[in-house]
């Protein structure tokens, strides 16, 4: 399968600023004609991926999650065709979505992979709140893990995946422990809790194994209600980096296609790590939405 890639690396990602110039000379290596551009602004790269599929060619994204949110973004708003091909290079501190398919964050190592990859059509989340509607691949969250991710971003870059779990351990003692809703068609969770997780991929927080029976290809989100204690939440920690906390005491589980997210006081929202708003918010899965190239 051939495909006209054109590179748009994100300047911001990752702890060390990385360099077009040996993109583009490892991209000559592998053969590949694709032109390579630095979008200096979030705003500037939305719209360079829509003008990239909107021209007929499929974007590479060179940055973590957060740049593939914003690329899938504005592959869900563009004119382009109905359903883009879009490629993650992994070279921010966190590169969650990636991690599910084995790449390792090194943009330069994984470029290989634009020529030994395929195509995987993955679902597309979307939450609709005070914001409006914002689409998501990977992990959207409420609560004390989506004040977290807000801190993390104000934390020095050089300290890399670390920088969620220093929020984390800074944002818990004061967080609000409050009565919290997931109401769906069959399906109700109530507790009161810590935080509610919405998971299309596995992974978030820079390799917490959050969600290890999620699925990109179900037509569904995995859903989890955390009703822990704020003194249990450390000790639990461990066990959801190792996505070993599924049967933990306190935490609730469904899988779920769409619902509705309501907290007793308002809670900050995030998805793909960008800070969004706060609650209430629905929710719901647009299946089969992207080429996801792994």
């Amino acid at each position: 399968m051939t495909i006209r890639w054109r590179i748009l690396v994100n300047p911001q990602a990752g702890r060390r600023p990385i360099d077009p110039e040996q993109i583009g000379r490892r991209l000559e290596e592998l053969g590949l004609a694709s032109p390579v551009e630095v979008p200096p602004t979030a705003q500037a790269m939305f719209a360079e991926v829509q003008a990239t599929v909107e021209a007929g060619w499929s974007p590479a994204v060179v940055g973590g999650d957060g740049t593939a949110h914003l690329a899938v973004n504005a592959l869900m708003t563009s004119n382009g065709r109905a359903l883009p091909t879009l490629a993650v290079v992994p070279a921010g501190s966190g590169c969650d979505l990636m991690r599910t398919f084995g790449w390792p964050p090194d943009p330069v190592g994984s470029l290989i992979r634009l020529v030994q990859g395929s195509p995987y059509r993955v679902d597309v989340g979307c939450l609709n709140g005070g914001w409006g509607s914002r689409f998501f691949v990977n992990v959207a969250q409420t609560g004390v893990g989506a004040a977290a991710a807000a801190s993390a971003t104000k934390l020095p870059r050089m300290l890399g995946p670390v920088r969620y779990p220093v929020a984390f351990a800074l944002r818990l003692p004061t967080f609000p422990r409050v009565e919290v809703s997931v109401e769906a068609e069959r399906a109700s969770l109530r507790s009161e809790g810590l935080a509610v997780i919405l998971a299309n991929g596995q992974f978030f927080a820079g390799g917490w194994n959050i969600a290890p029976k999620a699925m990109l290809v179900d037509g569904r989100l995995d859903v989890q209600v955390f009703g822990v204690r704020k003194r249990q939440a450390p000790a639990l920690v461990p066990r959801i980096v190792k996505g070993l906390h599924l049967g933990a005491p306190g935490v609730l589980r469904r899988s779920l296609d769409r619902g509705r997210v309501e907290t007793e006081r308002p809670w900050p929202v995030e998805a793909d790590g960008e800070p969004l708003g706060s609650t209430p918010f629905e929710f719901e899965v647009r299946p089969a939405a992207v080429d996801l190239w792994v």
